[in-house]
């Protein structure tokens, strides 16, 4: 099995990778298997986020702090505390309307329920998974069908540098290729990763106050482009397929009313 080293950075494990990949693709509901993907491939990424967030302006102050956002973002008063028209409202009804949420993410992503590693590095991985569904609500990938989770799984992987996520979002666009026939989820896949690559780094944002920041003068500051391939595929599949792809992966996301499965 696969164990993490005392920095909570994860060995990289390929036939893992691949193992998971396989039942993901055969089942797009089972989340698990994404953080098993993630923990195979990813390896020093979170070091190195955590060194380019010390650089980073604020960068510092956040790492001396180092809120745990998934309890953050779990806080009802905080949830509440958004004013219209902000991203925290945004992720608010987001958070309403998908049933998901930030404690359920982490509980589902602990798959041998290992106890908290407190190091940076561990810290910076877990920041990561946590900013995931405002990254959904910030981009407008919708986090409820197959096509917006894997473009936004694209956006990941320029943002992060994580192989976990350009492998999922490969997989899941070689897979719709060969189901459709169309190549229009795999340009909304590469219009995911171009535009991750052009938008500021947004590991190195102080969500505290970010959420309250409105939503699109948010989106204008950090340089997120209009998802337009994503939009044409989306019509286009929706038509043709319902919201999901065929045989493409689910989102990551974790209904609240499911947070203690994985």
């Amino acid at each position: 099995m696969n164990t993490p080293t005392t920095t909570g950075v994860w060995k990289r494990d390929i036939p893992a990778a691949f193992r998971a990949m396989r039942k993901l693709l055969s089942n797009g509901d089972d989340t698990a298997q994404v953080f098993v993907i993630m923990r195979s491939l990813n390896g020093p990424v979170a070091r190195h986020n955590f060194e380019r967030l010390l650089k980073s302006p604020g960068g510092p102050a956040m790492a001396y702090r180092r809120v745990e956002l998934a309890q953050r973002f779990s806080e009802p008063d905080f949830i509440a505390s958004f004013a219209p028209g902000t991203l925290g409202a945004a992720y608010r009804a987001f958070l309403e309307s998908t049933g998901y949420s930030a404690a359920g993410l982490a509980e589902v992503s602990n798959l041998d329920r290992e106890p908290l590693i407190e190091h940076p590095y561990a810290w910076m991985g877990r920041r990561s998974r946590d900013v995931h569904d405002i990254w959904h609500v910030l981009t407008g990938y919708k986090a409820d069908e197959s096509l917006g989770e894997a473009s936004l799984v694209a956006f990941s992987y320029a943002q992060s540098g994580g192989l976990g996520w350009a492998f999922i979002a490969v997989s899941a666009a070689l897979k719709s290729l060969r189901l459709t026939r169309n190549t229009l989820f795999l340009r909304s896949v590469l219009e995911g990763w171009r535009h991750g690559r052009k938008t500021r780094w947004l590991l190195g944002e102080d969500y505290e106050q970010l959420l309250h920041e409105p939503l699109e003068a948010a989106r204008q500051r950090l340089g997120i482009a209009e998802p337009v391939a994503y939009r044409t595929a989306q019509q286009w599949i929706g038509e043709s397929y319902g919201a999901r792809t065929p045989g493409a992966p689910g989102a990551p996301g974790t209904p609240a009313s499911d947070s203690t499965a994985g």
